[in-house]
This record gives C-alpha cells, sequence and structure tokens, in this order.
C-alpha cells in the first residue's frame, strides 16, 4: 500500500468533492473578496507572471506579428474542423490509436471506465488535463472504486485538498506554502510539517514515483493534434506527462475536438505563443510528440492507445459564426492574469473549470446560460484580455454577446444556445417598456420629471441593488435643459 493511501480513509479521488457552483458566484465573490489573504495572494501571483509575460513581450510590434499568425492559423483550423477531424482519425487509426468520440461528460466518463474494467484496472496516474477536470473523472471514477491520482503537482496539491484548480496553467495558485505544508503533514503518511519548497516537491514526488510503477492506466490531455502526421502535442514542465504516457500499460488522451490543426508547422508558432503568454518561457522543460503506441523494437511506450476526442456543447460554439472564435483558446491563461476581476476573486469563486474571461465564454457552452448567466457579467470591460490574447479572441465583444443572449431569444436565423433567454427578468422587461412608453411621449416625460424634482426630498434610500454598492440616485434640482434655455423657450 502507498504512503499516500494510507494516510486517508480513501483515496483523494474517492474524497466528498466540495465544489461551489456557478449559480453561487455572487455569493462566492463576496467570500472571495473579504478574504485579505488570498486578494494578497493573487495579487502577487498575478504581477509576478505579468512581468514575467511582458519580459518575453517586450517588442510590442514582434508579438502583433506572431498574434495575427496565431489567429490565423487557430480560425483557419476551425474553418476546416469536420474535414481535419476525420483526417486525423484516419491517420491515428492507421498508426494503432483507438479514437472514440464523446458528445457529453456522460459518454466520455463510460469510455474510461470501459477501458478500465477491459484491462481490470484499479487505479489510473493522470498527468495535467484541464478536460479531464471538466468531465470530472476522478470522481466519476471513484464512484465505481477506481482511483485516479494527478501527478502534476499543483493538481496533486487540490486533490489532496479536495478542491478545483484554480487557474488552468497553476492549479494550486492560491494556496500558500503553509497552506500546503499543513495539507501534506495531514494527508500524507510520515510527511513531516515543513515550509522549505523543495523538501515539499520531495515528498510530492516520493509519493508519485510509487503510482506511476502500479498504475497500468495513464491519462493526459493535449495541447495540440495534428491532421497531417496524426501526433497529439503534449507541452509540459515536470516530466511526469511523459510518465503518464510511457510507463503504464494503457494510455488514455482526451482533449476537446477543437485543439486540432493542419500541419506541424502550425504548431510552432502557437507554442512560441503559448510558452511565453502561459508562465513566460521561451520554452517549456518538454515538448512532447506522440504518433501511437509502442511499435515493434521499441523500448518503452503504452502496449495500447486511446485518443477520446470531447463536444460537450463545443459543437454549438462552432456553429455560430459570432462565438466560433471561443474556440480558438490555446489555453495559456493570459487573459485571466491580466482581469483586475479574477486577480481580486481567484478562480474557485466562478465555480467551473475554466475561470476567469475564458471560462466566462466558453462555459456558458459547455453548461448552458442558465447555470452560468452571471459569469458573463463579471468583467468591468477593460479590454485588459482582448489585449493580451495570444490569438485574438474579442473576450468583451462575446461577453457583450452572452449578456444580450442570456436575456434574449435569439434572432431568426441564429443558433439557440443552451438555456439562452432564461435570465430575463419580466420586472426588468416591464421596467424597460415603461421607460420606453413615457420617452415616447415628451410632455408626459417633463411633466413627471417636474414632480420628481418636486418630491426628489422623498427619494428612498433603499433602490434595490443598486445602493448595495452606489449611492441612490436622486433627480438633480434642475437638469442641464433648464439652465441652458430660457424658460420662454422650453
Amino acid at each position: 500500500m502507498s504512503a499516500h493511501r494510507t494516510a486517508s480513509s480513501g483515496s483523494p479521488g474517492q474524497a466528498p468533492l466540495h465544489f461551489v457552483h456557478p449559480r453561487q458566484f455572487k455569493a462566492n465573490t463576496q467570500q472571495a473578496v473579504d478574504d485579505p489573504l488570498l486578494r494578497k495572494s493573487f495579487r502577487s501571483a498575478m504581477d509576478f507572471l505579468q512581468n514575467k509575460r511582458s519580459g518575453h513581450f517586450s517588442d510590442r510590434i514582434e508579438f502583433e506579428k506572431l498574434r495575427q499568425v496565431g489567429e490565423a492559423i487557430r480560425r483557419y483550423s476551425l474553418s476546416r474542423l469536420p474535414d481535419l477531424l476525420e483526417q486525423l482519425e484516419h491517420k491515428l487509426t492507421d498508426r494503432g490509436v483507438q479514437v472514440h468520440w464523446a458528445s457529453n461528460a456522460e459518454e466520455a466518463n463510460a469510455l474510461f471506465l470501459a477501458i478500465a474494467r477491459r484491462h481490470g484496472a484499479t487505479s489510473m496516474i493522470k498527468g495535467k488535463s484541464m478536460v479531464s477536470e471538466e468531465i470530472e473523472l476522478n470522481h466519476r471514477m471513484a464512484e465505481h472504486g477506481i482511483n485516479c491520482l494527478e501527478s502534476d503537482m499543483g493538481e496533486y496539491i487540490v486533490q489532496l485538498a479536495g478542491e478545483r484548480p484554480s487557474h488552468i496553467i497553476m492549479p494550486a495558485i492560491h494556496k500558500t506554502k503553509q497552506q500546503i505544508a499543513e495539507l501534506f503533514a495531514e494527508k500524507i503518511h510520515q510527511a513531516p510539517y515543513t515550509e522549505d519548497v523543495d523538501e515539499l516537491i520531495a515528498i510530492g514526488r516520493r509519493v508519485l514515483r510509487q503510482e506511476f510503477r502500479d498504475a497500468r492506466i495513464g491519462v493526459s490531455g493535449v495541447n495540440f493534434m495534428v491532421a497531417e502526421t496524426g501526433t497529439l502535442v503534449l507541452v509540459e514542465n515536470e516530466g511526469n506527462g511523459r510518465m503518464c504516457t510511457t510507463l503504464p500499460e494503457v494510455h488514455i488522451a482526451i482533449t476537446g475536438i477543437e485543439k486540432v490543426v493542419e500541419r506541424f508547422e502550425h504548431v510552432l508558432p502557437l507554442f512560441s505563443l503559448l510558452t511565453r503568454s502561459a508562465t513566460g518561457q521561451a520554452v517549456t522543460t518538454y515538448f512532447n510528440a506522440i504518433t501511437g503506441p509502442r511499435r515493434e523494437g521499441e523500448l518503452d511506450g503504452p502496449q495500447e492507445m486511446h485518443l477520446i476526442l470531447l463536444d460537450n456543447g463545443r459543437s454549438q460554439a462552432f456553429q455560430d459564426e459570432d462565438f466560433r472564435a471561443t474556440l480558438q483558446c490555446i489555453r495559456c491563461g493570459a487573459c485571466m492574469n491580466h482581469c483586475p476581476v479574477y486577480a481580486r476573486i481567484g478562480g474557485l469563486a466562478y465555480g467551473t473549470t475554466y475561470p476567469g474571461p475564458i471560462g466566462s465564454i466558453i462555459s456558458p457552452h459547455l453548461m448552458g446560460l442558465e447555470e452560468t448567466q452571471d459569469l458573463p457579467t463579471a468583467s468591468s470591460l477593460c479590454g485588459a484580455c482582448s489585449e493580451v490574447c495570444p490569438v485574438g479572441i474579442p473576450i468583451p465583444d462575446l461577453l457583450m454577446q452572452l449578456r444580450t443572449a442570456a436575456k434574449h431569444q435569439p434572432q431568426p436565423g441564429k443558433t439557440e444556445l443552451a438555456g439562452q433567454g432564461r435570465a430575463r427578468d419580466w420586472k426588468e422587461v416591464l421596467a424597460w417598456r415603461t421607460w420606453a412608453w413615457i420617452n415616447e411621449r415628451p410632455g408626459l416625460y417633463r411633466n413627471l420629471i417636474r414632480w420628481g424634482r418636486f418630491f426628489r426630498g422623498f427619494t428612498p434610500n433603499w433602490q434595490g441593488g443598486w445602493t448595495r454598492h452606489r449611492t441612490p440616485m436622486k433627480l438633480a434640482p434642475s437638469g442641464l435643459r433648464d439652465r441652458l434655455m430660457p424658460a420662454s423657450k422650453r
């Protein structure tokens, strides 16, 4: 029995998942804002990441040129998405990879379970994969007695804590070293309390090393898929991704359908944009190009390999040309690092797999607008996210369109989003119709304004949600028209 399993009454995947829900977003934000330690930690971390990125994109002209290339590649790839996915499937199948299609999280988890049962596997070792977080793979497999252990150090930390990742690149960025020290001492058998970062990393490595040896199935995400060559590209810094894809006898990769590009040469500009935008690195430590299971004469690699292509709402975004740009994302996290809202509330408050600006535009497609109607409003529309996006996603424009879609049914000929119009409030509709009716009648409007000024002293201090964070609205004693125009001409 491993040190990790001895440490608790069950594996991390079997522990209850205390995840908040996006419907609780407003309450979550208040709780986050009231936590001074969280705000201090995030502000410091975001400043660090911004400085790292700016150091690699000091030449604005160079960045704009590279971004134009990256955006063009992503737009071109999405314009040919169905054809490229079919080409990818044929290439991978020829190389011995079993390709599966999953329309939603339930189908994806069913595929994982079927593969695990066929091989008699009771454990899986996972490299970093946000798509596996999206389908809640750990929890679903735990329901069937299969332990899924995260091997990325940040993911391992949040798994021990029973939390979601708070950042798509650095999952445990909200944790201090003191909190991690306490967590390891509590959850890992015979782990001493230490605040030395190197020692904490060594403790985690000792636990994970044995798991790499024991697990029959390795799970990974995918950064890019090359249709022309049938190649899966995996970018990482810790080496755990390479271990997950070579040591276990079965490798299962899972990714969203939008990650495909046509040619390998398309990967290189995207790779340069991804690493510099995400962690401020010229290159990552590991660049893995996977083309299939172990072949005759090779000394390592899985004996069997699977690829699960997940839709889960992505086709909805693809069908609508206004929202298709959402799928250009390469998951660098730069928009989150520069967002004033995310920097103050952190990622856990969103209650979604993908937090921050990118989460606010992609989660409505994955989960439906009824569940995520508050997320598009979690923005000051300052445009910082759009300025740093390495593939030119117009995030503020998409946020505004989603705000409209949450309250209105689609126009004729437009794709209806899941949950569209569910945020429509009859009181708000009535208020705007009344406002329009009054403004269409100038005489009535002027009389109401006159009476409003006369009784302005009786204006209530409580005015619903407006006065929750603002001073009460009160009509001025006189208007600009009264001041500029003589009474005889009014």
